[in-house]
C-alpha cells in the first residue's frame, strides 16, 4: 500500500497537480473497482483524534472518484467510532443512478473497524440557475485581520494548518466571557493558501470550535455523530465566511448549523451537524 500510495504521489506532483499537505493527506491508492487504501494524517486534529471534516473530505475524495456526477454533492457521515492516525481503507459503491442524481455510499475501516459511513448524492454541473433567492446573507464582520486567531495548541493540529479567525463578538468564551447566544462566526482559509475544492469545503464545515462554547464555555467534548454538508458553489476566494449556530441543547445532545459564503456574498455550502455536549467531571 505504501509503495501505491508514493506512486500516486509522485505522478501528480509531477504532473503539479499535488502541492499542498491538505493533497498529500486525501490521497489514496485505488485497490480495484471502489476500493481504496490510504493513511489518515495526523495534522488535522482535535486533542488528538481526526478532525471530522477531515476524515468526510478523506471519503469525499474516494467517493469523487467512484461517481459518474461530480457537482453540487450533499454529503452525510455518521461517526461510528473514533478514529486514529494511521492506515485506513474505504470502500465506495454507487446505491442508485437516475438522470439528475447518483446516489453513493462509503465506509472508512480501520482495523478490520467501521469507523465512519458516509451517503453521498452527486448530481451533474447545472446548465442554468433558473430561480436563486436567498433569505439570508451572509455574516456582518470584520474583515481576517481584526478577528481573533484561532492560537495553535498541542494536540489541535488542525490549526496548525487551517487559518481559522474568529469574530472578536463571539470570541469571549477563550477568556470565560461568555454570550446569551451559543454562536461561533468567523473567517476560514488554508495557511499554505490552498484553493477550495469539494474536499477542502467539506473540512471548513467542521473546523470551528463549537458554537455551544460561546455560551456554555470550555467543555470536556463535542463528539459529532453526524454531519450533513450541502455543497451549493465553489468559492474562488482567498478567504471563507463561516457562521455556526446552537439552538437547542438537551439530554446530552445538541444540534449545530452552519452557512458557508466566499468572500463575493455567493452561499458556497449550508450544514448541520448532530452532537454529544459532555461537561467536565469534576
Amino acid at each position: 500500500m505504501v509503495f501505491q500510495l508514493f506512486r500516486t504521489y509522485l505522478n501528480l506532483f509531477r504532473t503539479g497537480v499535488l502541492m499542498h499537505l491538505f493533497d498529500r493527506d486525501i490521497l489514496l491508492a485505488q485497490q480495484s473497482a471502489g476500493i481504496f487504501s490510504g493513511k489518515i494524517a495526523g495534522n488535522w486534529s482535535i486533542n488528538g483524534t481526526p478532525n471530522g471534516g477531515y476524515l468526510a473530505a478523506v471519503a469525499t475524495a474516494g467517493l469523487l472518484k467512484s461517481s459518474p456526477k461530480q457537482h453540487t454533492p450533499v454529503l452525510t457521515a455518521n461517526f461510528i467510532s473514533r478514529c486514529g492516525a494511521g492506515s485506513a481503507d474505504l470502500s465506495t459503491w454507487e446505491i442508485a443512478h437516475s438522470r439528475q442524481f447518483c446516489r453513493m455510499e462509503a465506509r472508512l475501516i480501520q482495523k478490520g473497524r467501521e469507523k465512519m459511513r458516509m451517503l453521498a448524492t452527486f448530481a451533474d454541473e447545472p446548465e442554468a440557475c433558473l430561480v436563486k433567492r436567498y433569505e439570508a446573507t451572509p455574516p456582518d464582520m470584520p474583515p481576517p485581520e481584526k478577528c481573533v486567531q484561532f492560537p495553535k495548541l498541542s494536540k489541535y493540529t488542525l490549526y496548525d494548518n487551517a487559518d481559522v479567525r474568529l469574530d472578536p463578538s463571539c470570541a469571549g468564551w477563550m477568556e470565560n466571557r461568555l454570550s446569551p447566544v451559543s454562536e461561533i462566526k468567523g473567517w476560514f482559509s488554508f495557511r499554505d493558501a490552498r484553493e477550495f475544492d469539494i474536499c477542502a469545503v467539506a473540512l471548513a464545515a467542521d473546523a470551528f470550535p463549537p458554537a455551544v462554547l460561546a455560551s456554555q464555555g470550555m467543555v470536556a467534548w463535542v463528539p459529532t455523530l453526524e454531519l450533513s454538508i450541502n455543497i451549493r458553489n465553489i468559492p474562488r476566494t482567498r478567504w471563507l465566511k463561516c457562521r455556526f449556530r446552537t439552538r437547542f441543547i438537551n439530554c446530552g445532545l445538541l444540534e449545530e448549523d452552519g452557512d458557508l459564503w466566499d468572500e463575493n456574498g455567493e452561499l458556497v455550502a449550508i450544514s448541520r451537524q448532530i452532537a454529544q455536549l459532555r461537561q467536565a467531571v469534576s
